[in-house]
């Protein structure tokens, strides 16, 4: 019987083509995006996955007071793992600290590069359990050596043995290469590891026993649990050691550590008040969801388009009830149809999906590819393609097998209302999906544009930032100043701790002021720059006066943003003194207007900018002359000469400041580029189901058109009574999507501290597009069967 079902269905593909093709393309456009969203969000779940010890890995977090907030992060001492390891070895088979992830120019002969890696303690070898090429995990024992991945080693060795080479790090530490291991997977937070540097290099060379203490919480701490060991009860075991510890001058401010497990960091990475609210998962959900409703859609769509077709079935069910097939006989048959158009559809939509998937990869900053090779993986399209089967064959084959052979050889009505009804809630289902996804892009879009059109404080035009790298630098800076301003194509050229359009260093020192409250415990970013720092970049003084080489007194003054001062409730700042802990009393001198040089979708944060010439200072910022390519081309190469004459261990880098504040907006960019394309693919195959069901209603109404032709009725005519129940679909439709889309939209935007606001235009605009696609699909049928020869569906009577 299956051997007949399929020879059947085959037969029916051929002999109803435009049903076939129609059906396939639903099916193929729909099946390509759930396989796309599928693998992207398995990717996510499995990111890390990948490191042996996944299950036993954290990260030491803490929660801390400041004032009524409670506060999240992952800064902790270096003195904080010795204790641990010491005092709590019970729990945990390593505890190491490390830097954040980083760059160092490397060295090697007269080859120069940058990768990207830490310097940690010799453990992380173990934690991440590395698979080692060459060399032993235990190298870092030794201060001097030095890791690094199978990739970093093929770049600047080529087909050289690396081990027992000396390379040189930022043109001032010579390390030996001790080890070679397999590059770490791109899903992990460790993708990017190129090099593991001894942390007691780093220690010693910046002096960290002597400079640091328990409150400069600069460096991350991960730990592996001991067997047996859970995460809370590490947690509930350590929580207090920074309190012991850390004598804090406030005793408002305490520290409760806790594990952050690696199966959070990636997905799980937000918190609020002390409460872990999501953070990138959300977007998982979202996308999840997509998914669904796509393939929701394209099961839809097969419904309305299998019973739209019905009549062209009616004859053949009720011949075969006739010679006595079975209702069950035909609901397999009907199924194995199915079947076959999904399978079909599923093949043609995995090989669109992996053709597409590098332009996927692009837009999602993903390395993704198809497992071919993974049996989960054809388990899963195997259960996806029956899902898909059932899921749009279940109505129509019910619909189709329940006919009467008796009424259907008679050429009587085969219509029901319950079937009509049904097409049609599933239209406005189909519509009502596709037009919260235009709500959602729509919306995603304004939020972008409503972010760039911020002022932002100052004139991100024709800014370069290098960064110094070594001390020489720093050292020459007034040389390296004058001989940029003999340049013909630079302006103006200062220093600065921060690059201009990067988030502020947080400084949490005691900060006091006339007014204070004593138990309000303030936070400031400082910024740190060299006279003229203000006029290069072009910043709007709103009260007082900028930093003048004039004023010696100006090394004990801060120029406030709005956001300080009405973070400190003063009234009338010019003139106000704020002791800074150990640096001194500072004379508030002026007022400037906020920058936005974090996120442009964060609020503004107090800041305070203090006039300074020393080693704080990180970047060297240039002003270029004018926006013509010959002068931007002469700028750079002007700087390039003067740094590689005085920086010659340090490749030359730059980074255009116009260039970074747009890379900001990527993540919402992808978003939108994503959630548009997904909206293109649901009004697609929404059109093709109110296509279905328009060429259903034709089909119905053949000879009620044709009468009402002889009797004179236009095109028009026969237009506007075949689409005005589609016009009143989609209305439905959008009566549901707007206030659905308006609460999605809105709880989207609530994660913003800066945001647009939803208004008419944005709903409007929506209904537009989704109403003038319907009826544009509508009338491509309606007027096909108003311009038909009446004679041919008449002539018959």
């Amino acid at each position: 019987m299956i051997k007949t079902n399929f020879k059947i269905g085959i037969r029916s593909i051929f002999h109803n083509k435009n049903f076939f093709t129609l059906n396939a393309v639903g099916l193929i456009i729909g099946l390509t995006a759930v396989i796309l969203i599928g693998l992207w969000v398995i990717s996510e779940f499995r990111y890390n996955q990948s490191l042996t010890n996944y299950g036993s890995i954290a990260s030491i977090m803490n929660h801390n007071n400041y004032g009524s907030e409670l506060r999240t992060d992952d800064g902790m001492p270096w003195q904080l793992a010795p204790v641990l390891r010491e005092e709590y070895g019970t729990q945990f088979k390593h505890v190491v600290t490390s830097s954040r992830g980083g760059e160092l120019n490397v060295q090697y002969n007269d080859k120069m590069l940058l990768i990207k890696g830490r310097f940690a303690e010799p453990n992380i070898t173990h934690i991440l359990d590395l698979q080692m090429l060459a060399g032993s995990k235990d190298a870092l024992q030794d201060m001097s050596s030095i890791l690094i991945s199978q990739s970093t080693a093929e770049t600047i060795f080529g087909t050289e043995d690396p081990i027992g080479k000396t390379i040189t790090l930022n043109d001032a530490l010579d390390v030996n290469v001790s080890g070679i291991y397999k590059d770490l997977s791109q899903n992990s937070s460790f993708k990017e590891l190129q090099y593991i540097a001894a942390w007691d290099l780093l220690k010693t060379r910046a002096n960290y026993e002597e400079r640091l203490g328990w409150g400069n919480r600069w460096f991350q701490i991960f730990v592996q649990l001991e067997d047996g060991k859970t995460i809370a009860e590490a947690s509930t075991t350590i929580k207090d050691v920074m309190n012991g510890k850390y004598v804090n001058k406030t005793a408002e401010k305490n520290f409760e550590l806790f594990l952050f497990p690696m199966s959070k960091w990636h997905l799980y990475s937000e918190f609020e008040n002390g409460v872990n609210v999501g953070g990138r998962v959300e977007y998982v959900k979202i996308f999840g969801i997509i998914g669904l409703f796509i393939l929701l859609l394209a099961c839809i769509n097969f419904m309305n388009l299998s019973t739209a077709y019905a009549i062209k079935r009616s004859r053949e069910v009720g011949v075969r009830k006739t010679l006595g097939s079975s209702r069950i006989q035909l609901i397999l048959q009907f199924f194995t149809e199915s079947f076959m158009v999904v399978s079909f559809s599923f093949v043609v939509a995995l090989v669109l999906a992996t053709i597409l998937l590098p332009q996927f990869n692009t837009i999602t900053l993903k390395d993704i590819s198809v497992p071919f090779s993974s049996l989960g993986f054809w388990l899963t399209c195997f259960a996806l393609i029956i899902v898909t089967a059932v899921f749009s064959s279940l109505y129509p084959s019910f619909y189709l097998s329940g006919f009467n052979p008796v009424r259907v050889l008679k050429g009587l009505s085969r219509n029901s209302k319950s079937s009509v009804g049904l097409r049609k809630i599933l239209i406005v289902v189909q519509f009502t999906i596709s037009s919260i996804l235009i709500i959602g892009t729509l919306t995603v879009m304004g939020q972008i544009n409503y972010a760039k059109d911020r002022p932002l404080g100052f004139n991100k035009d024709l800014l370069v930032s290098v960064p110094i790298n070594t001390s020489d630098v720093l050292q020459s800076f007034d040389v390296i100043k004058n001989e940029l301003l003999n340049s013909p194509h630079i302006q103006d050229v200062t220093a600065s701790d921060v690059k201009i359009t990067a988030s502020y260093t947080t400084n949490g020192g005691d900060f006091d002021w006339r007014g204070k409250d004593p138990d309000f415990m303030p936070e400031f970013f400082t910024i740190r720059a060299t006279d003229g720092f203000g006029d290069m970049i072009g910043w709007n003084i709103l009260e007082g006066r900028d930093f003048s080489s004039n004023f010696a007194s100006d090394s004990l003054a801060f120029i406030a943003n709005e956001t300080a001062v009405k973070y400190m409730n003063l009234e009338n700042p010019l003139g106000e003194y704020v002791r800074w802990g150990k640096n001194g009393t500072y004379k508030i001198i002026g007022v400037v207007q906020d920058m936005v040089t974090r996120s442009p979708f964060d609020a503004s944060q107090p800041a305070l900018y203090i006039l300074h010439q020393g080693r704080f200072l990180s970047w060297v910022n240039v002003k270029i002359a004018s926006e013509s390519v010959s002068t931007v081309e002469g700028a750079l190469a002007d700087m390039r000469q003067v740094f590689e004459k005085h920086d010659p261990g340090n490749i030359f880098e730059y980074s255009f400041m116009d260039e970074e504040h747009e890379r900001k907006f990527s993540s919402e960019q992808r978003i939108a580029k994503l959630v548009g394309w997904f909206s293109f693919v649901a009004i697609f195959i929404s059109c093709l189901g109110i296509l279905g069901l328009s060429t259903y209603m034709a089909l119905q109404r053949k000879k009620e058109i044709g009468i009402r032709k002889v009797l004179g009725a236009s095109v028009q005519t026969i237009w506007h009574l075949l689409s005005k129940q589609f016009i009143f679909l989609v209305a439905i439709a959008l009566l549901i999507a707007i206030p659905l889309g308006y609460y999605f939209s809105e709880q989207w935007l609530s994660s913003y501290s800066y945001r647009d606001s939803l208004d008419f235009w944005t709903f409007l605009l929506a209904g537009l597009i989704t109403l003038g696609i319907a009826l544009f699909t509508v009338s491509f049928q309606t007027i096909k069967a108003a311009g038909a020869n009446p004679v041919n569906s008449l002539r018959s009577e």
